[in-house]
């Protein structure tokens, strides 16, 4: 079975990995129409992610493809939904974050009767008639429309569809009475209405949902709402929170309640109606939360959120009276110490993430940690951890406090940032063989880190940022196999050259760095440029009067540069009318004086300003008309210290000129200027300006 598997997942790749090798089996529709649905949806997914599907091709899998994922496409508009409306068998559409869909373009799918989830969260330009258009679509048991542009009307208008289990309207002008039109749908379980204008009184709807287990009620005015007997998960981040599920009868079997970011006004009452022996996650991040006790019958808890809060030492002593479950705790930026740390010690035996950034521990916390066998993911970025302890009594003798973690048989990720730790310090990380992913970023790290974490046999993402890295570190560094991804922002040390032969040496390993980011925008910004050139050569319309040509914003006129008396001067001047193909001897740029001071040939100066003018189309005439003849006036000042960008070259221009006339004008940059002609030869620069347009092409 596996084999087959494997033949299978060849089979798909070898389909998809060219445009060529798409037109060979497109037109065999009567196979494709045979295939199973999981393998349609394979290749399918397979074709969207190497940028190989367009809109034509989706009508050889409407006869076996059920589940169409589109998020985050921005070329997916009206066309791509008129094919998608044919598929006969089409039960998931996520079109989320599709920023082109439009009303109209729903229309497409109006009725069709096997589609029951749709997604069209952040699509804007649906608006209320586009409901008008779902609301046909009966079997509709799942939707999404989060911050689209549907209003109150139009939430009230989905009432009609009876089938809806999930709902969300996050982010939307929700009202009461929009919500309490819904009450009719009674089979809702999931309700998104995280930033709507409902009120305390809009709330007593929700009773109206007997089936409801979901609720997120984030960014509302609701202080208090009465008791849903079916509700499992609830989140009122950021609220002002009174009371919750207020009422008789049975409590809420409440599993999950987040209020990250809530203010209570009364924390005995808030819990008062609350299962919490039942709750598994509870998230009071950034709330107001200071008194701990409610924590004591929360013996199920196995994720505990405190971040950005209150909690100290003194408190530490709750989480230990329900640790025996924990397996998330994120205690970041609390006033939480070494001490409290080793409070837990022996108390969560099946803590498996940990959070101390922003904490005030030190090394002394690494040999109580230690001591959890059961941590696969630590986090002790921004803390005091130095890796080291003196001995009383020495200042020779330094035990590395890291070794406690050579405990931790099961780590997986550990987070040193913008902590004290030196090269080694970190030996001890070596003997950690399950660890997969390391971050590192302070400036005491050398090349001997790289060394050392190179033994590492399951590490597949490395930061080491802010280090005092070189480039022969790097040359020799040898990763390991596994690793995939390797950061080294502001490691300024760093070389262009380093880089890349490392990229070449090994393929694998996804470079992060300040190099690889200007490197690959600026190939982006060229190989842009000189397409559109090429493309534009392609047609005669270049003989036919045109328009002015839009000026890219990296090229600046060299004309700029010289005054009136300097143009009247080159106006006549016989290299106006030179070919640009008589053979020219270049000086060169730098000569070396008979002390052995390099300085600027001025044989070449005049070179780089008589050849500026002598290029074909480029007359100085023509120049001297377009320049002078003009009412404009450009600022020389203004980009005459700026650094211009042309085909890879830098020049930093100087002159003392303080303005020049210009109008329209659109020539190049770049130095000097005989490389920028040799570099764009034949790539079809247009030089635009006065009633004439002239190609500079050499």
């Amino acid at each position: 079975m596996e084999k087959e598997s494997e033949l299978i997942r060849r089979c798909i790749e070898a389909a998809c990995q060219s445009k060529e090798s798409v037109e060979k089996w497109r037109r065999q529709r009567r196979t494709l129409e045979r295939l199973p649905s999981h393998l349609s949806q394979s290749l399918l997914r397979n074709l969207l992610r190497r940028r190989l599907l367009f809109p034509s091709l989706l009508e050889v899998f409407k006869y076996s493809v059920e589940e169409i994922d589109l998020r985050g496409e921005n070329s997916v508009d009206a066309e791509w939904m008129a094919y998608l409306g044919a598929f006969r068998y089409l039960r998931l559409l996520n079109l989320g974050d599709c920023h082109r869909i439009n009303n109209s373009a729903i229309w497409s799918i109006v009725g069709m009767t096997s589609l029951k989830e749709v997604d069209l969260s952040r699509c804007m330009k649906v608006t209320d008639a586009g409901v008008k258009h779902l609301i046909s679509i009966s079997t509709l048991e799942k939707l999404w429309i989060s911050e689209t542009g549907v209003t109150a009307n139009g939430v009230a208008l989905l009432a009609s569809l009876k089938n809806l289990s999930v709902l969300d309207l996050g982010g939307l002008p929700v009202t009461d009475s929009a919500l309490k039109s819904l009450q009719a749908l009674t089979k809702l379980r999931y309700l998104d209405l995280w930033g709507s204008k409902i009120s305390n009184q809009g709330a007593l709807v929700l009773q109206r949902f007997p089936k409801l287990s979901f609720l997120n009620l984030a960014w509302t005015n609701v202080t208090r709402f009465p008791n849903l007997s079916a509700l499992e998960c609830l989140n009122m981040s950021n609220c002002t929170i009174d009371s919750i599920l207020e009422g008789n009868g049975d409590k809420a079997p409440l599993l999950k309640l987040v209020c990250a970011g809530a203010t209570f006004m009364n924390e005995a009452e808030a819990f008062l109606y609350i299962k919490t022996s039942s709750l598994s996650l509870l998230d009071v991040s950034k709330s107001s939360l200071s008194r701990f006790g409610i924590l004591a019958d929360m013996q199920m808890l196995e994720h505990l959120d405190l971040s950005s809060g209150t909690m100290g030492d003194d408190s530490v002593e709750m989480i230990v009276c329900i640790g025996a479950n924990l397996k998330n705790l994120n205690l970041s930026s609390t006033r939480v110490s070494s001490v409290g740390i080793g409070i837990l010690v022996g108390h969560v035996p099946k803590l498996e993430n940990l959070s101390l950034s922003h904490t005030a521990i030190d090394d002394v916390a690494l040999s109580y940690i230690g001591l959890m066998p059961s941590l696969k993911f630590i986090n002790l970025s921004s803390t005091n951890i130095k890796g080291f302890i003196l001995q009383p009594g020495t200042e020779s003798h330094v035990d590395s406090t890291l070794t406690a973690l050579q405990n931790l048989s099961y780590l997986e990720s550990l987070n040193l940032e913008h902590t004290q730790v030196r090269d080694p310090d970190l030996h001890p990380l070596s003997s950690c063989k399950k660890l997969s992913h390391l971050s590192l970023k302070c400036a005491s790290l050398t090349d001997a880190t790289l060394h050392l974490l190179s033994s590492l046999p399951k590490l597949t993402t490395l930061h080491v940022c802010d280090a005092v890295l070189t480039t022969n570190g790097l040359d020799a560094f040898s990763p390991p196999t596994t690793l995939r991804v390797l950061d080294l922002m502001g490691c300024w040390l760093l070389t262009e050259d380093a880089i890349s032969q490392f990229i070449k040496k090994h393929p694998q390993v996804e470079i992060r760095h300040e190099i690889v980011q200007n490197l690959s925008t600026e190939q982006q910004t060229i190989s842009n440029c000189l397409s559109t050139s090429q493309q534009s050569l392609k047609g005669p319309q270049w003989n036919k009067k045109q328009g002015n040509l839009p000026m890219p914003q990296f090229f600046v006129d060299q004309r700029l540069k010289y005054n009136r008396e300097e143009l009247l001067a080159l106006q006549f001047s016989p290299l106006a009318l030179q070919s640009p193909h008589d053979a020219v001897t270049v000086p060169p740029r730098i000569i070396v004086d008979s002390d052995g001071v390099s300085l600027d040939n001025p044989a070449y100066v005049q070179y780089e300003q008589k050849t500026l003018f002598s290029r074909r189309g480029f007359s100085a005439h023509w120049m001297w008309s377009t320049c002078v003849n003009r009412r404009a006036t450009v600022s020389y000042s203004q980009w005459s210290s700026s650094k211009v960008r042309s085909c890879g070259l830098y020049h930093h221009h100087k002159s003392d000129k303080t303005s020049s006339t210009s109008s329209n004008l659109l020539g190049y940059a770049g130095h000097p200027p005989p490389q920028l002609f040799r570099l764009t030869r034949g790539s079809g620069y247009f030089c635009g300006g006065g009633r004439g347009r002239s190609r500079l092409q050499c």
